[in-house]
């Protein structure tokens, strides 16, 4: 589950029975994701999808459009080397000594 709880087992297009489902579309490059999320969360999801298109926006203002699933990639990349560096800094000002490795698994 994520940090603000949006990932709860409604969430990702995973519509569950007598649930109360917020429903919400994300563009990522030129195509549209519709996504159920559960109540109140569509706002969050709005927020994390346009930071993922702006990374993609930010790769093919740097290097062209070079395919839509390597953009995609490419932003994840860059976004979990961003978290990584924050985990570090967290580590890091908490006194704990985790690696890379044992936030993979």
């Amino acid at each position: 589950m994520g940090p603000r709880g949006i990932w709860s087992s409604q969430c990702a297009g995973y519509g569950g029975r007598g649930v109360d489902l917020g429903q919400v579309a994300i563009r990522l490059g030129d195509r549209v994701f519709r996504l159920s999320c559960g109540e109140g969360e569509e706002k969050r999801l709005e927020v994390l999808g346009q930071y993922i298109d702006g990374k993609m926006r930010d790769l093919v203002a740097k290097h062209g459009q070079i395919g839509e699933e390597r953009l995609v990639v490419m932003a994840a990349l860059m976004i979990t080397d961003e978290l990584f560096d924050v985990l570090d800094d967290a580590s890091a000002t908490s006194g704990t000594d985790e690696d890379e490795a044992g936030r993979a698994a």
